[in-house]
């Protein structure tokens, strides 16, 4: 099975387990005890969550996402909220809930329109936190709520700096608009890998995005390297389209590090969590390094050595190569380059 699709389907599976929870809770709070109501219960959650849950991860996260991402916030919330609401309604009115459970409907219209009215604002509330989390990140807007980097930790991390190759030549030659809209599209398309290998966005940078992954995650069949490798597939896929739209297939070249750094909360009206230390200016100081060898791509031998197993394609050993702010330089690595064509 394709691994995306694998992955939304234990998603999907979770989604709908937690809101078959999530019923039975409510209606055991509502005083709905009896076994009757437990099942209508059941049944509704999985008949929304798993129609919700569907539509989420393979129509709007799928075919519909990069439509959708050209819209504005409050139009993307609208339309995703009104498909929320187009399902929900009808699943209300026809009763499926009960149908599914093989119990008596209710004709009552009351029950009916209070459905309702719960459907609008159920699916105006998910779809801005659904909007808000993919401003910050989600795994940023999690960290911000539960306050894990409220006070500075040390963690150890992965970080992949990863650039677009010439940028400079091509704002010369598309101008200021085009090139903001062609590295719009560029970074999209990279961040469908970074999702695959469960990467987290630190930033984007000018023309630079900064990915990293802590060591346990980081370090399970190779996802940062895979991740870069997924990156350039993206971007030999999409190629055809950027030269109809752009006259320019954009290459990235990127670096790879790891170690401790300090995370922590920063700031106050525009609060962000920022990640400091010598392993974030090594790895961009490796980013400088890779313009210079052959496949546009250095990892570091710390890296390398924390990969719970062997790489997927073949590396080359590039020695101790000279890098600025460290006198003693730095072991590194790079791929093939027939690996990224």
């Amino acid at each position: 099975m394709n691994a995306r699709l694998e992955r939304k389907l234990r998603l999907l599976g979770v989604v709908v387990a937690v809101s078959v929870i999530g019923a039975i809770a409510f209606g055991l709070g509502q005083g709905l005890t009896s076994v009757s109501a437990i099942e209508v219960g059941i049944s509704y959650g999985i008949i929304i969550s798993a129609a919700l849950g569907g539509i989420e991860l393979f129509v709007l996260g799928g075919p519909m996402r990069v439509w959708l991402s050209g819209l504005s916030f409050a139009a993307n919330v609208a339309v995703r909220s009104a498909i929320y609401v187009a399902i929900i309604i009808p699943t209300q009115f026809f009763q499926l809930g009960s149908v599914l459970a093989g119990q008596s409907l209710d004709s009552s219209m009351k029950v009916f329109w209070i459905a309702v009215i719960y459907s609008i604002v159920f699916s105006v509330v998910m779809n801005l936190v659904i909007g808000i989390t993919n401003i910050i990140g989600p795994r940023a807007f999690l960290n911000f709520i539960t306050g894990r980097y409220h006070r500075p930790v040390e963690e150890k991390r992965f970080v992949l700096f990863v650039d677009i190759a010439g940028s400079t030549g091509l704002a010369e030659r598309l101008g200021g608009i085009a090139i903001h809209r062609l590295l719009d599209r560029t970074f999209r398309l990279l961040t469908v890998a970074v999702v695959d290998y469960r990467g987290e966005v630190l930033n984007y940078v000018g023309d630079e995005v900064i990915v990293t992954w802590p060591e346990r995650g980081g370090a399970v069949d190779c996802r940062p390297l895979r991740c870069f490798v997924a990156m350039r597939e993206e971007l030999s896929r999409a190629s055809g389209q950027l030269e109809r739209e752009f006259g320019a297939v954009p290459r990235i070249r990127g670096s790879l590090h790891f170690g401790p750094v300090i995370v922590g909360e920063i700031g106050d009206v525009k609060r962000a969590i920022v990640f400091n230390g010598d392993v974030m200016n090594t790895a961009a100081r490796l980013e400088e390094l890779s313009r210079n060898v052959d496949g546009g791509f250095l990892a570091s031998r710390a890296a390398m050595e924390r990969f719970s197993s062997a790489p997927p394609f073949a590396v080359c050993d590039l020695g101790r190569l000279p890098i600025r702010g460290r006198v003693d330089g730095i072991d590194v690595v790079g791929i093939a380059a027939q690996t990224l064509i």
